[in-house]
């Protein structure tokens, strides 16, 4: 059915690709999805797959385009201010393998779960191991192949979030690479260092792959050890994340954390490494959309200078006394605080998320 679906999608791209090339005309998403009828007629292995899984093929080639356009206009808007830009790149066609997912828009038509099996059109039931139970009402389903070759599958519902209890606690969270994360609280959150960990077993699985010419089994084999690595890593560090931000939604009514632009830091070749295997995004869009469903309030603030000013009178530090990422404690010269540095930046970091919101600040006990 994948790749079904992946000669549907080049066809299409060829199709679409061509009517501009040869007609000077677009062809739009309704009239490549009315195409598919003609194409079961000349290729009846398309039958195998269920309509809307194709419909939602030729939709995606859409949508390929409309990010195309996107990239184009903000290309040309920066060559019009004199800015350095990337060329935008036209849609690829997919090669053998490289599609790895379809969708049934419509929960009920073509798949169905019933129990613990999902009932699939064309193809019939499949045991799975449900995460959770469905709540609210189902929408879409789409099922994913990993590089590893697992299958997942993922059920869409329309649902409306159950608040928790009101908490007047309130929390600034200031992320980092000695520890994961520190709570105004005084609580440290340790940094595991998943792929630091892994280091070693990826060094060894990747010297193995290179010695594999491509296209064999052998190195489709490998890859797949190559890729388990990863997805090891990437498990746990889901998983570390999933548990503190969890904790953290369910004991403070307030979350205060750093508007941090990772994108720009890993450009620090010293800190990329560290700075991507700590995965800070991801921590903070855990937190926002758990804060969110739980009805707490989330607010990201501006990071300068949290750490050189000192939380308990607000003097700010000379330029020529800036701390250095080496040093960890923050001396005072005003009030004489000792204080550990990143403890000091998430006092200041809920004190401002205070400041936005209007609240009179508590103390923390």
């Amino acid at each position: 059915m994948l790749e079904e679906c992946r000669w549907l999608y080049n066809n299409t791209l060829s199709y679409r690709k061509d009517a501009y090339e040869q007609e000077a005309r677009t062809a739009g998403w309704y009239e490549t999805k009315a195409r598919i009828p003609l194409l079961k007629q000349a290729r009846p292995t398309l039958k195998g797959v269920h309509s809307q899984v194709l419909q939602n093929v030729t939709q995606r080639v859409e949508l390929a385009y409309q990010a195309f356009f996107r990239r184009v206009r903000a290309y040309k808007a920066a060559v019009a201010k004199g800015e350095e830009a990337q060329k935008p790149g036209y849609p690829r066609f997919r090669g053998y393998g490289r599609y790895d997912s379809l969708c049934y828009p419509q929960y009920g038509s073509g798949a169905n779960l019933v129990g613990a099996a999902l009932h699939l059109s064309k193809v019939g039931p499949v045991k799975v191991v449900l995460h959770r139970p469905l709540e609210g009402t189902p929408k879409t389903v789409c099922i994913r192949r990993s590089s590893t070759g697992k299958w997942y599958v993922t059920i869409a519902c329309e649902w409306q979030p159950t608040a928790l209890p009101v908490s007047c606690e309130q929390v600034g969270i200031d992320v980092g690479l000695k520890t994961f994360a520190t709570l105004s609280t005084g609580e440290e959150i340790a940094n595991p260092r998943f792929f630091r960990a892994e280091e070693k077993a990826l060094a060894k699985a990747q010297r193995v792959l290179s010695k594999q010419d491509k296209g064999t089994p052998a190195h489709v084999k490998r890859r797949k050890v190559v890729a388990r690595v990863y997805e090891r890593t990437r498990w746990r560090r889901d998983n570390i994340s999933h548990q503190h931000s969890r904790s953290i939604v369910n004991r403070y009514g307030l979350i205060a954390v750093e508007d941090i632009e990772v994108n720009r830091m890993i450009h620090n070749h010293c800190l990329a490494k560290s700075i991507s295997d700590a995965a800070w995004s991801g921590f903070r869009s855990m937190l926002a959309v758990k804060a969110e469903w739980a009805g707490r309030r989330f607010i990201a603030v501006n990071p300068a200078y949290t750490s050189q000013t000192c939380s308990g009178c607000g003097h700010r530090l000379a330029s020529d006394r800036r701390l250095g990422l080496s040093q960890r404690v923050f001396d005072c010269p005003c009030c004489q605080l000792h204080i550990d540095r990143d403890l000091n930046a998430s006092v200041n970091i809920l004190a401002l998320g205070i400041q936005r919101i209007g609240t009179p600040v508590r103390a923390n006990p």
